[in-house]
């Protein structure tokens, strides 16, 4: 399972390194490819709140192949496209199908022990983490060698592969919500005005994500430029540096599984703020940025990974549905930190984009600390 979320998972990241190279095949500026980023993030979010549902009433093993199998072909669309409009749509689908991590996290959740389940999730979020860092090393030098196409066109085998791998080992998964379509996105928004905790962990992974899809749109502009002049496959490689960062997922989730995972959401979001501050200083300094994106991806980890363990132990007959809540908007949130993150860059620069993220860090802690008297071993 954590194999085949981290590589499903890394569709929705493929594009970042490839911006410049996809500027220049359409001749349109740098700053424009960058919205395909923000459209797949925000396909992301609309798969997640109108399919993730779904999986506490289909059956989710046929419910995840039926959506892997959409992927191929969204996939193969991005490679074919003979215009920027139809990348833009063949973006916007690659995010909606490419849900398929966030029916198997929920899938696992309930095969697994209460006891396991932080431990469980934190594996396999490690995969998904690996997946979502390596897609850029991997597509920035599949990019610089054998040109942006190829990439969705490999991308599009994996998950043809991955759809014979899940037929094969997956186990079956009955539901238990017995009402009808309606009923089941009714129920999302009365999951939001019932659960607090839900409420507190969706708002502080907002504000986080926001700062990670800022970033990682952006560096691929700071690193093109002066006074790096890095090409595609040369700023891949930082996405393993990230990668590194990943082996913290499990530690993360067994902090879970003892009732401290709310103390680890915390931490986290310091060490996201430490690393826009150490960002700041580091416009001309590559091991700078280095060291920022260990920070930031741990930071990531901390926040995501301890949030989706305190909401998934809310309420098991409706994790899915939880789930759909907690990531829809936590991808908004990436996809408008991408969006936000651009337009920064348009009106300062890099020092616009690491101030106006270390607002968002100040926000996500303000409402940790707004939230901190309910003491919530969740």
């Amino acid at each position: 399972m954590a194999v085949c979320t981290g590589l499903i998972v890394a569709n929705l990241y493929y594009c970042q390194p490839l911006i410049v190279l996809i500027a220049n095949e359409f001749k349109i500026p740098e700053a424009s490819a960058g919205t395909i980023t923000y459209l797949t993030q925000a396909g992301y979010a609309v798969g997640l709140f109108f399919m993730v549902p779904l999986g506490d009433k289909l059956e989710r093993k046929k419910q995840i192949l039926m959506t892997t199998f959409a992927s191929v072909i969204a996939l193969l669309i991005a490679a074919t496209a003979k215009s920027f409009l139809i990348l833009q749509i063949a973006s916007l689908l690659i995010g909606i199908t490419s849900i398929v991590p966030q029916l198997i996290l929920p899938l696992a959740a309930s095969l697994s022990a209460p006891e396991q389940r932080g431990k469980v999730v934190g594996t396999i979020m490690s995969g998904l983490l690996v997946g979502i860092l390596l897609s850029r090393t991997l597509s920035g030098f599949i990019g610089q060698v054998l040109g942006w196409r190829s990439m969705f066109y490999i991308a599009s085998g994996i998950c043809l592969l991955i759809f014979f791998v899940i037929q094969s080992k997956f186990p079956e998964n009955k539901p238990q919500f017995q009402g009808t379509y309606g009923q089941l996105i009714q129920s999302l928004f009365t999951l939001i005005k019932t659960q607090p905790v839900l409420r507190e962990a969706t708002a502080i992974n907002v504000f986080s994500f926001a700062q990670f899809g800022a970033f990682w749109t952006t560096m691929v502009l700071l690193l093109s430029g002066e006074p790096f002049g890095f090409n595609s496959a040369t700023i891949g490689l930082f996405g393993i540096v990230g990668a590194s960062g990943a082996l913290a997922a499990p530690l993360v989730g067994k902090l879970g599984d003892k009732g401290n995972s709310r103390i680890a959401v915390g931490y986290g979001c310091l060490l996201i703020l430490i690393s826009f501050l150490v960002f700041y200083f580091s416009i001309e300094s590559v091991i700078g940025i280095a060291i920022g994106i260990v920070f930031i991806d741990i930071g990531i980890q901390g926040v995501h990974i301890s949030n989706q363990t305190r909401v998934y132990s809310l309420l098991p007959e409706a994790r899915n549905r939880l789930n759909t809540v907690f990531m829809s908007l936590t991808f908004l949130g990436t996809a408008a930190g991408s969006a936000y993150g651009l337009l920064l860059w348009k009106v300062g620069g890099w020092h616009a984009v690491t101030i106006g993220c270390m607002v968002l860090s100040l926000l996500s802690l303000a409402v940790y600390g707004l939230t901190y008297k309910r003491k919530s071993k969740r």
